[in-house]
């Protein structure tokens, strides 16, 4: 796998978090509630403002199956810190709402651009709050920004724009017993690409909900992209300590 795909991957894994009280998954029987209702209620959910946190990420395509380690600390709304290891320290790595910039001390070379990284990993386009709502168990755009249509299925609400997107599709599935994302998927049928986030279960800790995991699931014609995110710890709210500068004499790279 190229360096580079270890980022990206570790870029993903920085927002399930353990807990010892795991959420209900659901609640029988779904009554009628409106749209505007089930938004209110998703985006009345809490988060901490800082997360520290060690993940086990693995990552399969149709050459590759690997594992490696991933410490996290985030500052919500400002910044990812990353640092990837397998044995020894793969990347270091740090996102703004502005740019993405990340280091190798094994590859000695380093990057600094923007979100358009994402799209050779998920297939879509994505900014850093649509990053940070996907991995939060959050729907990837504003629910209130276009009217939204609702069905009960697969035991939750689902919703999605009366008016789709002109380039793609997309669909949330809302948890009834606690209005967090069950899953969400875009689609792109003209181009034959498709992006699904699972959330097979949620914890509760310090009256915060969070996934307990998330499967990632990106396809594109005949090649796919599977990944999966495990918590190992976390902490929430503590003062973070975020280093990170590039070394002189690191060659730069473009992706």
């Amino acid at each position: 796998m190229k360096l580079y795909r270890y980022f990206l991957v570790g870029l993903l894994a920085f927002a399930s978090c353990k807990s010892s009280k795991t959420a209900t998954e659901g609640t029988g029987v779904v009554e009628e509630m409106s749209s505007k209702k089930i938004i209110r209620k998703h985006n009345n959910n809490k988060f901490p403002k800082t997360v520290d946190a060690k993940l086990k990420v693995n990552y399969k395509d149709p050459k590759e199956s690997l594992g490696f380690s991933v410490k996290m600390k985030m500052v919500k709304d400002e910044v990812i810190w990353l640092k990837g290891t397998k044995i020894i320290t793969i990347f270091k790595a740090k996102i703004t709402p502005e740019k993405v910039s990340f280091y190798s001390p094994y590859k000695k070379n380093y990057f600094e651009g923007d979100f358009a990284m994402l799209k050779k990993l998920l297939g879509v386009d994505i900014n850093f709050t649509q990053l940070q709502n996907l991995l939060l168990g959050q729907a990837i755009y504003n629910l209130k920004k276009t009217k939204q249509e609702v069905e009960i299925a697969d035991n939750a609400y689902k919703l999605f724009p009366k008016n789709q997107l002109s380039l793609f599709d997309i669909f949330y599935h809302i948890n009834p017993a606690h209005f967090k994302v069950d899953k969400q998927y875009v689609v792109n049928s003209l181009k034959n690409q498709r992006l699904d986030v699972f959330y097979p279960s949620y914890v509760e800790k310090n009256d915060y909900l969070y996934p307990e995991k998330i499967q990632i699931k990106a396809k594109e014609k005949n090649k796919f992209t599977n990944i999966d995110l495990n918590l190992r710890s976390v902490e929430f709210n503590k003062k973070l300590v975020m280093p990170f500068k590039i070394p002189s004499g690191y060659k730069e790279i473009e992706l």
